[in-house]
């Protein structure tokens, strides 16, 4: 029977990918690296848990269970990833080569690892191809000409963020940029263009420019439309074929019962 090795982050993403590789009839054995990970993955009978730092465990945990293929799903907290690091030999290693000290350089790290032990590293869209954003508006509201110019204005500003490997996140309004998402997250950086702008702020959310589609693809989820109807904003303009969108008739469903668009754009 197929084994994947799940090294799992936070929300819904990992449970979904969980159930469906279950109807696959795929062993999956999900590995945490913070401690924050949802409880129903936690009382999985494969689940492990293994110190962020513990490169060289959990690699050997993948090679004694003769596990060949790996996915990593999930939000990866910023406030998490470098909190009390037990660091291995092979970590410290890691880390001496890398250029930086960023999140997505020290799971790319642990990508070429994984391939020098002869484990592969899926896309994270395996088995959720019906899961990736679409060029079309979602909703039964679309947005207006104003809201495109303004639109334009925050994908233009999205794809600077992307590009400095910041973040993925602008809210904007009226042709100006209200608020960049830093490492408080999508949430807070919503949160924060409400109590500047008050009502009618867009979310705007772009992948890299090259994204790779192992690690950490833009995910769209019910808890940013709450957000976004929490401030009485207008609602989400995401990037097509480069993100996944999670619940999506539950989402779609919110968004229409409160005038919300989510529109999908190249």
């Amino acid at each position: 029977m197929k084994k994947i090795g799940m090294i799992t982050g936070n929300g819904n993403f990992p449970k979904i990918f969980l159930k469906k590789a279950r109807e696959k009839g795929i062993i999956v054995y999900p590995l945490a690296l913070f401690n924050s990970v949802d409880d129903e993955i936690k009382q999985d009978e494969n689940y492990r848990f293994f110190n962020i730092g513990q490169v060289g465990k959990f690699i050997g945990f993948f090679l004694k269970e003769n596990i060949k293929e790996v996915i990593m799903l999930g939000k990866v907290d910023k406030n998490e990833i470098f909190k009390d690091i037990e660091k291995d030999e092979i970590y410290n290693l890691v880390m001496e080569k890398a250029p930086n000290q960023k999140d997505e350089t020290l799971l790319m790290s642990i990508v070429l690892i994984l391939k020098l032990n002869g484990i592969k590293v899926l896309p994270q869209s395996y088995l959720l191809e019906d899961y990736i954003t679409e060029e079309k508006c979602y909703t039964i509201k679309d947005v207006d000409e104003e809201d495109e110019k303004t639109i334009k204005v925050g994908v233009e500003a999205a794809k600077m963020l992307t590009k400095i490997d910041a973040a993925q996140t602008v809210i904007v309004k009226n042709g100006s940029v209200i608020a960049l998402e830093g490492i408080e997250g999508t949430d807070k950086a919503i949160e924060r263009a409400g109590q500047l702008a008050g009502d009618g702020c867009i979310v705007v959310k772009m992948a890299r420019p090259k994204q790779d589609m192992r690690l950490d693809i833009p995910v769209l989820g019910i808890n940013t439309l709450k957000k976004i109807k929490e401030i009485n904003g207008k609602g989400i303009i995401v990037q097509s074929k480069k993100m996944i969108f999670l619940e999506k008739d539950e989402v779609i469903k919110f968004a229409n019962e409160n005038n919300l668009f989510i529109k999908g754009v190249k």
